[in-house]
């Protein structure tokens, strides 16, 4: 009997050996990924190879392969299909300083992608943003305050952009050894962020040593460290080639140099700009062509439908077609989209995380972290038991202004009065008037809003500007400059409501100001008493700018952008060199510096040692320094690392952040706090584009801001400094 059972036990395995061998290879999970790729483009027609370079890729029947659509985004939340959390839009992400949290955002996105994508499958949604491909983060370099889509970006350091998109792509993609749980996609490469109405047709032209130095990096790092699964390539041409078609940025850089296996995709519509913008080509068919040759895998468009044509006029071969084939069917299998559904651990993910409570309170602390604490004669935070608070501006109960722009919808958004009335005593008297509208002035000469806040005990001034004002070419309806700012102070009608609220009465007014970018206020600091930048907050935006009011959280974020006092700060727009930009090539004396930020305790930095004085150019650097928290208030600070090359013998930054940490202090709490500097922190970038270590003197700054004497004069201890040599 023992002896029938075994027999009968090895015809079975035989059995599922000979089915497993006479099935095709891609259909078999067991099988490499490569392998299996290689088999399925063998088996598909031209015409069907060519369907499937297109972001809404058709089912192919005959194989029983499903219809998908590349085409999602999920820049701080699952986007534009409907029910999500909706975190605070990038830029305030940015202004945390805080990768953990953001890893954590990240990996609560691409959960509810997951279940998203789970149960649209169920009802055979196979619709644009259904899918698992998303096409975030957004890591150009917010290079100048009028660029629109700036709010989109981490800011404008390559180093801080850096380490919060490697947060956020590893937080998107997962850690399964076999699956990624989503795929992300770095944009848009490179030297975008220009006039966005120029965006389809402008050739940036930066100096090499500002390409490589400032505009690059922050791509490299998401290629070799984080593994992103995709990169858009950007509509504007870079060196005189479109990005879609340079063979330069494409092959030369972004496979050979930076070895990157995954996807490249186009901006949408950017192959049409080819011969409508760029005037490189003469028709769809050369544009097709020539973006395959030079390494594009995916468009998003219809360009594409004329590859047939191209190779038909001997522009490309079949084989051209295979190539860029295989690293968009790649993703797929990565994705487990054609293995059994048990195989792939994330089926199991369903639609009950989708906006849980678990991810509302991840957003409530994502938005209380990137609040930026400006200025505060002492009035914050205020009581609880204050009887009259008096809450104007245009955006004091707006819900859209919580969104920021490529958002998902939320079921609770809390704009900021009702965070300020489910804090206050139940016997506080709180009223809310709109006083002011957006840009326009007000027609009725009679305004209510002037007249009750005349003996307040608290005006609360909600202020700034919306996705109305600033974003993508076609979102904003009262923009005149397709999403570009021309000039970066407040509005002049919201500015005169300033004035009229402070020359009416004497009441403290705390100024809340939304947006996406820098916005001058030094035509309002004087007139109030406190200001919190909340930036796009999300859909908890009103209950942590309420917390922060009134005390239960210590506000913590810091700028992640340079806050120029006016335009004339700043370089021409369409100037791509980094000379007077941003905080490390800057000049002028901004109103707030880059890392900026107040908090209701202060912090003392010293004892600064590091490992060695003299350090030869391969050697690794320790340093260290303490942190005290000299105020009566717990706090979280953001630590911050920056160098300077003292003896440079080309253009350098005056200072560069190298490093972040984010601590939390008891009141009179003291923490050591240690860095590690690697030689590729002091490398120098000459003006052809090449690296070197030079030997000279390296200051370190440690601090919380950039080494600013603003920041001193605005509140901030002054940081502690040390020198090293370098030798070879």
């Amino acid at each position: 009997m023992k002896k029938i059972f075994i027999i009968i036990i090895i015809v079975i395995v035989c059995f599922d050996l000979s089915i497993g061998q006479n099935i095709d290879k891609w259909r078999n999970p067991e099988l490499p990924v490569e392998e299996r790729v290689k088999d399925l483009i063998s088996k598909l027609t031209l015409e069907e190879k060519i369907s499937q370079l297109m972001h809404s890729s058709p089912a192919i029947e005959r194989l029983e392969i499903p219809e998908y659509n590349w085409w999602n985004e999920a820049l701080h939340g699952v986007a534009r299909a409907g029910k999500a959390t909706v975190f605070p839009q990038a830029i305030a992400l940015a202004a945390t300083f805080d990768e953990d949290l953001v890893y954590r955002i990240a990996s609560a996105i691409s959960t509810e992608g997951r279940a998203k994508y789970n149960a649209a499958v169920k009802i055979n949604n196979r619709k644009q943003y259904m899918g698992l491909t998303y096409w975030t983060p957004n890591i150009n370099i917010f290079r100048d305050p009028r660029w629109g889509r700036g709010q989109e970006t981490y800011g404008e350091d390559p180093y801080l952009t850096s380490r919060i998109g490697v947060a956020f792509v590893k937080g998107l993609q997962g850690n399964d050894p076999k699956y990624l749980k989503t795929a992300a996609c770095a944009k848009h490469y490179v030297v975008h962020s220009g006039p966005e109405g120029l965006r389809h047709e402008f050739n940036a032209l930066p100096p090499k040593k500002d390409f490589f130095e400032t505009y690059m990096p922050a791509f490299e790092t998401l290629v070799k460290e984080a593994g992103v699964e995709a990169v858009m390539c950007a509509y504007n041409r870079t060196y005189d080639q479109p990005c879609c078609g340079s063979t330069y940025l494409l092959n030369e850089i972004l496979r050979k140099k930076w070895n990157f296996q995954g996807h490249i995709v186009t901006d949408c519509g950017a192959l049409r700009d080819f011969f409508k913008g760029h005037d490189v080509v003469k028709d769809e068919a050369e544009a097709a062509a020539l973006a395959i040759k030079s390494g594009v895998s995916l468009e998003c468009g219809t360009v594409f439908s004329h590859l047939k044509e191209a190779i038909e006029r001997g522009l490309i071969s079949e084989k051209d077609i295979d190539k860029q084939l295989f690293y968009l069917l790649r993703t797929r299998f990565r994705l487990g989209l054609f293995d059994p559904p048990e195989y792939v651990p994330f089926n199991k993910i369903d639609e009950n995380v989708i906006h849980c409570e678990e991810h509302i309170k991840l957003a409530h602390e994502a938005a209380a972290k990137s609040i930026v604490l400006l200025k505060n004669n002492g009035i914050l935070p205020l009581s609880k038991n204050i009887k009259d608070i008096q809450i104007v501006g245009v955006h004091g109960n707006d819900v859209q202004v919580m969104y920021g722009n490529y958002y998902g919808l939320s079921p609770n958004v809390i704009s900021i009065t009702e965070g300020i009335v489910s804090k206050v005593n139940s016997g506080t008297r709180v009223n809310f008037r709109q006083g002011v509208m957006l840009e326009r002035e007000t027609l009725n000469p009679i305004n209510y809003a002037l007249g009750v806040t005349r003996d307040a005990d608290v005006v609360i001034a909600v202020l700034g500007i919306s996705c109305l004002i600033e974003g993508e070419e076609g979102d904003p309806l009262a923009s005149s400059n397709k999403g570009d700012r021309l000039d970066i102070k407040l509005p002049d009608n919201q500015i005169k409501f300033l004035k009229d609220l402070k020359s009416r009465g004497k009441s403290p007014i705390v100024l809340i100001v939304t947006g996406g970018s820098p916005i001058s206020l030094i035509d309002v600091e004087d007139l109030v008493d406190a200001i919190l930048f909340i930036w796009y907050p999300g859909e908890q935006g009103g209950n942590a700018v309420a917390d922060i009011l009134f005390g239960d959280i210590n506000p913590s974020g810091k700028l992640p952008i340079t806050f120029p006092k006016s335009v004339e700060q700043l370089p021409p727009f369409d100037d791509y060199s980094m000379e007077n930009r941003t905080y490390r090539y800057m000049k002028d004396e901004p109103e707030f510096p880059f890392g900026f930020g107040l908090s209701y305790t202060s912090f003392e930095y010293s004892d600064i040692k590091i490992s060695s004085k003299k350090i030869r150019s391969k050697d690794t650097l320790y340093v260290e320094c303490k942190v005290k928290n000299t105020g009566n208030f717990k706090g979280e600070e953001v630590v911050q690392l920056y160098i300077s090359d003292l003896e440079a013998s080309c253009r350098a930054p005056f200072y560069s952040l190298k490093g972040f940490k984010r601590i939390s202090l008891e009141p009179g709490e003291i923490q050591t706090i240690k860095f590690k500097i690697t030689p590729d922190m002091l490398k120098l970038i000459k003006e052809d584009g090449t690296e070197t270590i030079e030997p000279g003197y390296f200051k370190i700054f440690i601090g919380g801001s950039s080494p600013s004497e603003v920041s001193i004069k605005r509140g901030l201890s002054k940081p502690v400094s040390e020198t090293f040599y370098v030798r070879k």
